[in-house]
């Protein structure tokens, strides 16, 4: 197939074109080349702004469009615009977060979130998702595939959602686990998300999936990063959620994966059977740990002050909560 990939530089969009290559399909790049313009070299970039320049794409034809960039209907309706009738499928990476509704699982076909004034950051961000994905909708209809993905992880996630807990076990020592053993958690690697992307763009996929892992805990995941982690011995310290809380510590990156917020207790229940129906197939747990870590040292670990919990604070915390 004669792919476009909109973005392509950054975290998925990597692994999508990676896994496009892998099987024989020819891609082109259309971004600012701002963000990583050295990967992907031999491949044809036509340079431009999705916005100002999306004009760029009138003279193009594909077989499949793949848009990983698009946030909100200004950035997304240019190019939606300058492809109607020359791409046989639209592909848009949205996000879960666009449900309205997150104390209960989330199923394709529920309500999402409207666009509307007051909005916080993490409200907004799920509604201007879900009226994006209209605009796509409404353009290509049953030649669009809305692809609504959870946590995605990995090598070359830098937000250190994941890659903290290989490389917390990996420091040793007492470790401080929040919740419980049965935190509940839902991740998915990023190769194995672009790997079915890719095969849903061959297979002519249309319609909207939730793309995450399979429901876990979080003491599945700390159990797994000890079995693959047997340079440094550790001990998991489960601190309550109301210890925590009574601490001041944010739920969700005040310590990696925890999150206790009212509204949120399906966060990590997302139902995959439609995507896992297609063919979504996932690598070991223990895969994604040992591949993070070692790309997670090689980097030198997050910028200072971007980890999630530091060393300081962890301390802290476990000798006011678990002395």
């Amino acid at each position: 197939m004669n792919i476009l990939v909109v973005g392509g530089t950054r975290f998925l969009g990597p692994a999508i074109v990676e896994a496009a290559l892998g099987r024989g399909h020819r891609v082109t790049l259309f971004n600012r080349g701002r963000s990583n313009p050295v990967l992907f070299p031999g491949l044809r970039q036509i340079r431009g702004d999705r916005v100002a320049d999306a004009g760029l794409l009138g003279a193009e034809s594909f077989d499949v469009a793949i848009d990983v960039a698009g946030m909100a209907p200004a950035d997304v309706a240019p190019v939606v615009n300058a492809l109607v009738g020359r791409v046989g499928l639209y592909v848009f990476v949205s996000t879960i977060s666009v449900y309205a509704d997150h104390s209960i699982p989330q199923v394709e076909g529920q309500r999402t979130l409207p666009v509307r004034k007051g909005q916080g950051p993490g409200e907004a961000y799920g509604a201007s998702k879900a009226a994006a994905e209209a605009v796509v909708t409404e353009a290509f209809a049953e030649r669009a595939l809305v692809i609504r993905p959870g946590l995605i992880v990995g090598p070359h996630d830098r937000t250190d959602r994941f890659a903290y807990w290989p490389r917390r076990i990996a420091r040793g020592g007492r470790v401080l686990a929040p919740g419980g053993p049965g935190h509940a958690c839902q991740f998915i690697d990023v190769r194995d998300l672009g790997s079915w992307i890719v095969r849903g763009a061959e297979n002519d996929l249309s319609g909207t999936f939730n793309a995450t892992g399979i429901p876990t805990t979080l003491g599945e995941l700390l159990n797994s990063c000890q079995k693959v982690i047997t340079a440094a011995r550790s001990e998991l310290v489960w601190v309550s959620d109301q210890a925590l809380l009574d601490a001041k510590v944010e739920p969700w990156m005040g310590v990696p994966l925890w999150v206790k917020v009212p509204g949120w207790e399906a966060h990590a229940e997302a139902s995959i059977d439609k995507a896992l129906a297609t063919g979504l197939a996932f690598r070991s747990i223990e895969e994604t740990i040992a591949d993070t870590l070692v790309w997670d040292l090689a980097r030198g670990g997050p910028p200072p002050g971007q980890e999630g919990l530091s060393a300081e604070r962890e301390a802290q915390l476990l000798t006011v909560c678990a002395p």
